[in-house]
């Protein structure tokens, strides 16, 4: 009973240093078989034999049970060691080549194991070798005993298997013959957990609580893109992983959730849309989407409604022809240099003689001046008409005043405002030149044009 207390004490404390040991797969383990018991190739004199001697010569030496005789349960320690408990019951009919009288047979004994299993990286073939003692009983007499064994796990999944186990057993004590002890059974491993049932162990599921896949340790892919949710920027939709498992639909290479257009292909600048007229500004946003324009008038071009080459934007008078040196405006009065001209033009106008009409290639003359009039829309003018000095003064300022006339209605005829224009006669009263001569009275015979 001594050495049993002992014992026992020794299986007390593996179990309470291991007893927190819960990081590895289904740590628990029950096998249910049968033993047999072989006290003959021991290294001792006859009736026995030498060490190993008809070592599987189980007729004439093996002691067994028709029935389940063994028991075992194994808590898996750390780094590939187990620790294992066993009780197994036999009745001993032979001792070497001897007989006996169907003795009883009663073991109890406890190992630490080690599996080479990681070593030839095998999931169905598990070798361990472990070493440890216990208390075996043959009738009335009972001794500890120094346990060296040899096993293997045959897995058949990855719960149930076969071990099958051969323990040498060295008694203490001389009453106590040492012996060979032979186990066979069906295996079974359990006390993984898996909370979410996915099997994947809480331990290794980075998950535990949400069903997943083993390929992403424990975690869901709901979509089934193959991209785990946690790193899937859309986990209900099917994607790309250059999108962060979003989709593209219209595979213009910019996800559907960055995608302002995603059922029409466009650009990754305009997030997504088409530009047709490549102005920058995307169709959906561009109100002239055919036509190029800048994004300041969606899309549009700028108008020019007065046609006078400055775009509306930019023209102070976008209703009005004006010049570019007065911001679109039409400048209010003509510079001397325009006024100069005017007059060139002016003098230049051929009457009938006697007469206020035009001759027929005056009209070129009186055209370019109603382009100049029409560039100072704001400015007023005066239209004097000069004679020389032959025939009666009153004759030549009524002369002279119908020609004004004359010149004036030709330039309302063709869109100047009349309230612009003022037109009068002085006859022979402000010569220019010399009336004694035929060439001063040419120049005496003119119109003029002022700014008033």
């Amino acid at each position: 009973m001594k050495n049993l207390s002992r014992l026992f004490f020794a299986l007390l404390l593996v179990l309470s240093f291991n007893a927190n040991a819960q990081d590895s797969d289904n740590p628990w383990k029950i096998v249910l078989g049968a033993n047999a018991v072989d006290l003959y190739p021991v290294g001792e004199d006859a009736p026995r034999g030498e060490y190993f001697d008809e070592f599987f010569n189980a007729e004439d030496h093996w002691n067994m049970l028709p029935s389940l005789s063994s028991l075992s349960v194994s808590r898996y320690i750390d780094s590939g060691f187990t620790f294992t408990a066993a009780g197994s019951i036999n009745e001993i009919s032979k001792i070497g080549d001897s007989s006996a009288d169907d003795l009883s047979y009663y073991g109890l004994d406890g190992a630490v194991s080690y599996s080479f299993q990681n070593l030839i990286k095998k999931d169905w073939l598990d070798p361990y070798l472990g070493a440890g003692g216990g208390y075996t009983w043959i009738d009335d007499i009972g001794a500890g005993t120094l346990n060296g064994t040899f096993g293997i796990n045959f897995w058949f999944s990855e719960n149930v298997g076969l071990t099958a186990q051969t323990s040498y057993k060295h008694s203490f004590e001389d009453y106590l013959p040492s012996h060979w002890q032979h186990t066979v059974g069906l295996a079974i491993k359990f006390g993984g957990k898996d909370t979410d049932g996915d099997g994947v162990y809480d331990k290794d599921d980075a998950c535990p609580d949400v069903p997943g896949l083993e390929a992403f340790n424990g975690c869901p892919d709901s979509d089934n893109d193959g991209i785990e949710d946690s790193k899937d920027d859309c986990p209900n939709q099917a994607g790309l992983a250059e999108f962060n498992g979003c989709p593209d639909g219209d595979s213009d290479g910019v996800a559907d959730k960055d995608d302002d257009c995603p059922t029409v292909a466009g650009l990754k600048a305009l997030r997504g849309c088409p530009d047709a007229d490549g102005d920058g500004v995307s169709d959906k946003d561009d109100a002239c989407p055919n036509e190029k324009g800048p994004s300041a008038n969606k899309g549009c071009p700028w108008p020019d409604t007065d046609g006078d080459g400055i775009l509306d934007k930019d023209d102070k008078c976008p209703n009005e022809a004006g010049t570019v040196a007065n911001n679109g405006c039409p400048e209010v009065k003509p510079t001397p240099e325009v006024v100069k001209a005017l007059n060139t033009y002016a003098r230049s106008i051929l009457f009938d003689t006697g007469k206020a009409s035009f001759q027929k290639q005056t009209d070129k003359v009186l055209q370019a001046m109603v382009v100049i009039f029409k560039e100072y829309p704001r400015a007023d003018f005066a239209i004097e008409g000069h004679t020389d000095s032959v025939g009666s003064k009153s004759t030549n300022q009524a002369l002279s005043s119908r020609r004004a006339n004359a010149v004036r209605d030709y330039l309302i005829s063709n869109g100047i405002n009349a309230d612009r224009l003022t037109a009068a006669g002085f006859g022979e009263d402000y010569p220019i030149a010399n009336n004694k001569t035929r060439a001063g009275r040419a120049e005496n015979r003119r119109v003029e044009v002022k700014l008033k």
